[in-house]
Formats: structure tokens, sequence, C-alpha cells
């Protein structure tokens, strides 16, 4: 799947882009007529996820775009388990894994895959992984490893070690920057990101080898940091999530929950649903541990985010991929 676009174009999905897509555009001279930043996504994230993760990164890279334009390549590591649609598609649309040397690329990002094993060691894409670590390192200007791929990334590069939290760190988090950075240039003055992990990176550990915390998330730790200058880029968070993520993935965990596919009772995301909601949630879970049975999905109140939540999170990414856009296209 290949998508050439600028932020002029409307991206409500990811489609095949037709040959000669934006010819009229440049012919009006409204774009940049340098070759364009090509961008590489290999999205490893979990089947109900996979379209959606095509969408977000997408519109992130069309609204960081300005006038540049920029065309995105999107591939999947062959060794995550997959059904056989999601299989089909992947087959039907992304670009072969083994393409990548083939392609001049400017830069790079690689999203986390559903946990299938306690250590990711033992996950069954590790060594094809190594391999990609390997390859970006050496390949690419600029690499963005997405929450799960930033911990085996920095596990296969230096052994440090992920820590498996007490409770799942959801919600969306006030950052807290750190440092000045070209990164982090012009972002607002109260970014917002979005975070959903079972583990996290302890910064003693990232500076004791040599990386750079640059943000922090108040009440969810290191949120974005790097290693050699600007070449590999690790975020814990997810500034990609569009406003309803969380709350999709919320509905998946109850729904778990309900039909006793978990033991836990997930808590709602932190700093997210309105007060009303919350309310609602914490009546509706203390319901469910008494008398927890599948048909109580049907009970869900409605649920509310918290007003200004989308605008936030779409101008702190926004911001965020602009800064890394410029960057790759000041070394074009």
């Amino acid at each position: 799947m290949t998508l050439l676009f600028d932020n002029a174009d409307p991206i409500a999905s990811p489609a095949l882009a037709p040959a000669g897509v934006g010819d009229e555009r440049r012919r009006r001279g409204r774009l940049d007529r340098r070759r364009p930043i090509e961008i590489g996504l290999v999205n490893n994230m979990g089947d109900a996820a996979l379209r959606a993760t095509e969408r977000q990164f997408a519109r992130l890279l069309r609204d960081g775009a300005g006038t540049r334009r920029v065309r995105l390549h999107c591939f999947a590591l062959r060794s995550v388990p997959r059904s056989p649609t999601a299989r089909h598609r992947i087959d039907s649309l992304y670009s072969d894994i083994a393409d990548l040397g083939r392609v001049r690329l400017d830069g790079l990002i690689v999203t986390g895959a559903e946990p299938r094993t306690a250590a990711l060691r033992d996950e069954p894409y590790w060594d094809e992984f190594r391999r990609l670590v390997d390859w970006a390192e050496a390949n690419t200007r600029s690499t963005i490893w997405s929450c799960l791929a930033a911990h085996a990334a920095v596990l296969h590069l230096d052994g440090i070690e992920r820590r498996r939290l007490p409770h799942k760190c959801s919600g969306v988090y006030a950052i807290e920057k750190l440092q000045q950075d070209p990164m982090l240039e012009d972002l607002p003055a109260t970014m917002r990101v979005s975070h959903s992990r079972l583990n996290d990176l302890d910064a003693d550990d990232l500076s004791a080898a040599g990386y750079e915390v640059l943000t922090r998330a108040a009440g969810a730790n290191v949120d974005v940091f790097k290693r050699d200058g600007r070449r590999m880029v690790f975020f814990q968070g997810h500034p990609e999530y569009d406003a309803a993520t969380l709350q999709r993935e919320f509905l998946r965990d109850i729904g778990r929950y309900l039909a006793g596919e978990r033991n836990d009772c997930p808590a709602a995301p932190e700093n997210y649903f309105c007060a009303e909601t919350a309310l609602r949630l914490a009546a509706f879970c203390d319901r469910a541990r008494a008398d927890r049975k599948p048909e109580m999905i049907a009970e869900l109140p409605p649920l509310a985010l918290r007003p200004g939540l989308a605008a936030a999170l779409e101008a702190s990414a926004a911001a965020l991929f602009s800064n890394w856009l410029s960057l790759l296209a000041a070394e074009h």
C-alpha cells in the first residue's frame, strides 16, 4: 500500500494512490516540487486495529506535511500471527517486508504488536524484529518506535528490560518537556498524549544507557526519548491515537471481562471520559463484579469524552509529526 499526499489531500481511510495523483495540484504550484519524503510504516498492530493504525498514521503525516509531499509505504512483519482476513489484506495491499531495502526511505515508523507472551524474546516475531532494528539503524535517517516496539527495540539494542506495571497505564496525560529539542519545537503549551500499556521503561535505566528522555507524561512516566541524535526516536505513548481509540480498547476489555476471558474488571482510561460518564462507569463496574455475565454489556452507560479532548490530542500529535518531517526534509 503506497499513499502519496500533502495536507490538501483528505484521507478518510488509506487507499492505493492512483498513478498521477497530485499532478493537477503540482501544475497549479500548490505543492513542493522536490521529491517526496519517503516514509515506511511497519504496521504490526493486532488485526482489529490494523486499518485504524493505517488511517491514524496517514492522517498524522498528511497533517504534518505542510507544503511538502510525503509518500507512505506500508509493510508488516511476516512472523506476526494474523487471521486469514488480515493476512489477505496485508498480502494484497502491503509491500513485502523484504522490499524495505529496495525503497529509498527517509524515515521509518514501527508499531508494536499485540503481546502474546510475558517475555519479548519469546514473541513469535522476535528474530525478525531484531533484524528490522539492525536494518533501520543502518539504513534510515530516523526511525520512530511506538509503544511495545520501543520496548523491544531498547531490549535488543542495549538490553534494557521493561517493567510490569501493577495495573494497565491507560488514559490521556499532560506532557512535560524535559529539555529543548527540535522534535519539540512549537508544541502546544498544554500537550496531551494517549498511553495504553502494561509495562514501563525506567528513566534512570534509559539515561544510564545513553538515551535522552525528552518528555514525561504526568502519571505515566517516560513519554518520548531518543538515541544517537535523532536517528532513533521512541514513543511510550500513542500520539497517533484518535480520540475514540481508548474508548474502543476499553469496550473490548470490558467485553472480555464480562465473557470471562480476563479476571479483572478494567478501569476506565484516566483523564478521558467526562465526570458524569466516569461516575456511571464506576457504578457499572461495581455491578459487574457482583454479578458478571456477558449480557451486561447492554447496560453500559452512554460514553462521553472530556470536552476539548479530541482537539487537544490532534494538535499535539500534528505538531510532533510536523517537526519530525521538517527534520527529515532538512536533510533531504
